[in-house]
């Protein structure tokens, strides 16, 4: 089988050497130091990409037969460019595909290089890792912001957390500036300013122990989720949606069900499930590789 090497960036860089669609070897961390969590906020575009060919080049080792590699960031992609990345955001503007595909060459490695949105490496992920590679897979990914991963690729922006699920007017809690967004009410940086006094985690505590306004916001975060979650069926049709990330500690899916009840009704429809898994940076890595391989095959 072909090799590939997927790449992700978030707090750290992690990369690995992927053969018939399976992690050969540890993951590669930069840095190494689980410590260091700013490592890539405070690193220059050009340094980052430099790190992360650095990456490739020790995964391919002797062997610059490499299929293709792929890099999953949290960001909207397009045509191999960074159009927009809030949490990494000197990487917007940047052209990653083409000077990574330079870079590349210059040690030797002639491949090519994918970049996509990290929400839809882990959806190519799950299709691999689950042998649901003929499937369509959706994702919701709640952490910090809230991605939506879709597998397989098809063109389109798919920035899911910015779905309207509300129209108040005082829902203006996202990142983006955006008003009424799902990220507003179940993003964990916009609930954190959302309750300057207590962390997420306090609140869902709160909210088991009967604090009136607590229950409220539970409930309004799993009215968004599910908003979101109907919309994606009412648009691509049913069928399993999964749920994963630092935050789905909070979903109670009895309380997501019931408010998908209520928000679709046609009954060619109603065969829709949840689904939630555990993150795994492998199952990212994974999907950045899978991805790369399918864009080059096109």
């Amino acid at each position: 089988m072909a090799k590939t090497i997927g790449v992700t960036l978030s707090e750290r860089i992690l990369a690995g050497l992927i053969v018939d669609h399976k992690l050969a070897g540890p993951l590669q961390s930069y840095p190494e130091s689980v410590e260091t969590d700013d490592a890539l906020v405070q690193m220059h575009s050009e340094a980052m990409m430099r790190k992360i060919c650095e990456q490739v080049v020790k995964l391919a080792d002797e062997d610059r037969d490499i299929a293709a590699v792929g890099v999953a960031l949290p960001g909207f992609v397009r045509n191999g460019v960074v159009e927009e990345a809030p949490n990494l955001p000197q990487l917007k503007g940047a052209k990653i595909q083409e000077k990574l595909t330079e870079m590349l060459s210059e040690h030797g490695i002639r491949t090519k290089v994918t970049v996509l949105n990290d929400a839809d490496a882990v959806a190519a992920g799950l299709a691999a890792t689950k042998g649901k590679l003929d499937s369509l897979i959706r994702v919701w990914t709640l952490g910090i912001g809230i991605g939506y991963g879709r597998y397989p690729f098809s063109p389109g922006v798919w920035e899911g957390g910015h779905t309207v699920v509300t129209l108040d007017e005082k829902e203006r809690f996202c990142g983006c500036g955006g008003r009424g967004h799902m990220e507003g009410i179940m993003g964990h940086r916009a609930m954190r300013l959302r309750f300057l006094d207590m962390e997420p985690e306090e609140v869902f505590e709160n909210a088991a122990k009967g604090d009136p306004r607590c229950v409220e916001f539970k409930k309004l975060w799993h009215r968004a989720l599910a908003a979101g979650s109907a919309s994606t069926v009412h648009m691509s049709g049913p069928g399993k949606i999964y749920l994963t990330g630092l935050n789905v500690k909070f979903v109670d899916m009895a309380l997501l069900k019931e408010e998908m009840k209520n928000m679709v009704k046609m009954s060619p429809l109603l065969s829709y499930s949840f689904e939630i898994c555990d993150d795994y940076a492998e199952t990212r890595v994974i999907g950045a590789a899978v991805a790369a391989e399918q864009a080059a095959a096109r």
